[in-house]
């Protein structure tokens, strides 16, 4: 009898573990599936108390969103926001794989200090630089120019992609890459065809975190632009006026602009899975 007890209790702490995992998972989801419900309705049944969950469906909150009842279009800001995401995050990949190569495969002096540099940067308050940052943009002419966010967004993530590819790319092995030198390959061709293939899942899990903080990004876009360079959040911010708080106009929106990086994490989940637990196993 202890012997089945002793089979039996592994599954049934996996089970109860399982159904955990399932209840957060339902737990975190039920915002965004609240969110896109209310997206729904009228102005009418959203701002009801308690929430009428049988109300009728409407696209009018898509409507208004997409400025075909005469308000603001939001394509201008969604380019936006897709062109100071996509350049930074590809920036960010550009600058950190032979930093991270430096650090971990090619390893130079006091490369934990550096590490540490880098990390400590994030610390700190991003609204301590905003002031500064302000001033140089006035200076230079920069403001509401979107390659003054493209490299804001960069300096801000490449600190945080450095550690993480640092992680990754210590799981490479060096064996591969002495083979590639003794074949005659440099530094580009190894890092472009041997190491890169090599460490994907962390490239593109790093890649995803740096596409999400910039399209996330609002203090900075929101005091540096104006009309040219708004971004979808300073754009989603407009729809709280003084006159009140249009909750079905809102939840419409703030879902549209979360469809790209809910697009891009379900597309990317399986390297990103990878990516994450790449340096956890040794």
């Amino acid at each position: 009898m202890s012997t089945v007890a002793v089979r039996t209790s592994p599954r049934r702490k996996g089970a109860g573990l399982g159904l955990l995992a399932w209840l957060a998972g339902i737990v975190f989801f039920l915002p965004i599936a609240w969110m896109a419900l209310t997206s729904f309705h009228s102005e009418a049944d959203a701002a009801t108390n308690p929430p009428s969950f049988g109300a009728a469906l409407t696209l009018d909150g898509y409507r208004e969103f997409f400025g075909t009842g005469g308000g603001a279009s939001p394509w201008p800001a969604l380019v936006n926001s897709t062109v100071a995401s996509v350049a930074s995050t590809a920036l960010v990949l550009l600058l950190a794989l032979p930093a991270a190569y430096a650090l971990s495969i090619r390893r130079v002096r006091k490369w934990t200090d550096v590490l540490f540099f880098f990390l400590s940067t994030k610390m700190l308050p991003v609204v301590a630089g905003l002031l500064p940052i302000y001033l140089f943009a006035k200076n230079t002419h920069l403001l509401d120019n979107i390659w003054l966010l493209v490299i804001l967004y960069t300096s801000m993530n490449l600190p945080i992609a450095v550690w993480m590819m640092q992680s990754f790319l210590a799981e490479v092995p060096v064996a591969v890459i002495e083979a590639a030198r003794v074949d005659g390959a440099r530094l580009p061709t190894i890092l472009t065809r041997v190491v890169a293939p090599i460490a994907l899942p962390g490239i593109a899990a790093t890649a995803l975190i740096c596409f999400i903080f910039s399209w996330n990004e609002l203090l900075f876009a929101r005091v540096l632009t104006g009309v040219v360079a708004e971004t979808a959040p300073v754009f989603l911010t407009g729809f709280i006026t003084s006159q009140g708080l249009f909750l079905a106009k809102v939840c419409a929106a703030s879902l549209v602009i979360s469809l790209p990086v809910l697009a891009a994490g379900f597309a990317a989940q399986d390297k990103l899975v990878q990516g994450l637990s790449l340096g956890a196993v040794k």
